[in-house]
């Protein structure tokens, strides 16, 4: 009887690993008409072309925008007096500008003790990302984040329903506020910041245009209403909007692989993500012998490769989790990243583990899809991905409100 029941449990085994080794079938393409018309049917959408369009996404009654409060906003923004040395501000961590000249500060970071990975940032200074594209995200006195997490990009972030890696922030007000506060990262007070902003003659009057006074609060609402707009719109969105000639065929294989293989259950919205807190990974994976990067390209010179064999520690992560952070509640449970300009935000994951996009898409596809992608679908993915990319939308900012 145990024999028969050995056999069994072999051939599951079996035919599980044989299930894993072949290549994902290929499901149904799509017209262009109809891949649209699924994108859109799947709570896929193009971000606002108009800053009329924006404002019925953006504008509320407890932060009206105004042309004065987002101008206030970009200023404090990029304000060094809201740190506690005066030494960064929000634009330090959370690049939006192109020119290699506002990148100075930089300098102290990359030769930083703390913080001794260039990274990403250093081929990309002139990225407009919204985020540093360090491994560590780097804050006040060129200290690491104490969990090992990585910057998340402003761009878009205002669309997106949860703030933060384990989504516990939901407004964009409420982040200020926090980065702001958080020793880690500019860590000046709510007081200090009032006395500071008082004392400039040139910020009280700016107050004075849209606030009844200089307060922590009103400082919030400012640079939020500034983030409000920091929106990008790619040759996706266009897709979307009816231009059937914004995305390449590659491209549109790979937005058909993103609704056919199940991305667009989490990266979905405006964001295409940041609208779900999520399980990661969904799926285990095998923490003893890792050989499957000796039968695909995509994932050669990772760390465990060519038939190693992992003696560390077992963590539930398919990559080292340096800082041990686990998500919300310690329940492996993360905000999903949204994907737009994916392609400029790299390290990738909430420790910034994967540096490239390919293996990034391939162990998304290994441990939360449970599908063995080729390289062909990676590839086609990617090119969707890239179609993701785009400029911060230039709106002609009025004060006629939505509301």
């Amino acid at each position: 009887m145990k024999f028969f029941v050995y056999v069994f449990i072999f051939i599951i085994l079996l035919l599980t690993t044989v299930s894993f080794l072949l290549p994902t079938k290929e499901k149904r393409q799509f017209s262009d008409e109809s891949l649209r018309t699924a994108a859109l049917s799947r709570n896929m959408s193009s971000t606002p072309a108009t800053y009329e369009d924006l404002l019925k996404l953006v504008d509320t009654p407890k932060n009206r925008l105004s042309k004065e409060k987002i101008d206030l906003g970009r200023d404090l923004y990029h304000e060094k007096m809201l740190s506690k040395d005066k030494d960064i501000s929000c634009a330090t961590c959370h690049v939006l500008s192109k020119d290699l000249k506002d990148k100075n500060i930089y300098l102290k970071a990359l030769t930083s003790k703390t913080n001794d990975k260039t990274d990403c940032v250093v081929c990309h200074l002139s990225d407009q990302s919204g985020t540093d594209r360090f491994e560590t995200a780097v804050g006040h006195g060129g200290a690491e984040n104490p969990f090992h997490l990585n910057t998340l990009t402003t761009l878009n972030a205002a669309l997106a329903k949860f703030q933060t890696w384990d989504g516990h922030i939901k407004t964009i007000e409420e982040q200020v506020g926090l980065s702001i506060q958080d020793p880690t990262q500019m860590n000046l007070s709510k007081e200090e910041v009032e006395r500071r902003l008082l004392s400039d003659a040139q910020y009280v009057k700016k107050f004075a245009l849209s606030f009844d006074k200089v307060s922590f609060e009103n400082t919030q609402k400012a640079i939020a209403a500034y983030l409000k707009t920091l929106v990008t719109r790619s040759g996706y969105d266009r897709f979307l909007d009816g231009d059937n000639d914004a995305m390449n065929q590659k491209a549109k294989k790979g937005l058909a692989h993103f609704l056919n293989f199940g991305c667009k259950g989490c990266h979905t919205g405006v964001t295409v993500g940041g609208q779900s807190i999520q399980k990661f990974p969904l799926r285990d994976y095998n923490s003893i012998v890792d050989v499957t990067n000796s039968f695909n390209e995509t994932a050669k010179g990772r760390e465990v490769s060519d038939f190693d064999f992992n003696l560390k520690m077992y963590h539930p992560f398919p990559f080292e989790n340096k800082g041990g952070f686990m998500g919300k509640e310690g329940e492996r449970l993360f905000r999903v990243p949204m994907l737009r300009n994916v392609t400029k935000t790299s390290p990738y994951f909430h420790n910034g583990a994967i540096a490239k996009l390919r293996e990034a898409v391939f162990l998304m596809g290994k441990h939360q899809l449970g599908m063995h992608l080729t390289d062909d679908q990676i590839d086609e993915i990617v090119e969707f991905l890239k179609a993701l990319e785009g400029d911060v939308v230039d709106y002609k900012v009025t004060n006629k409100g939505a509301l």
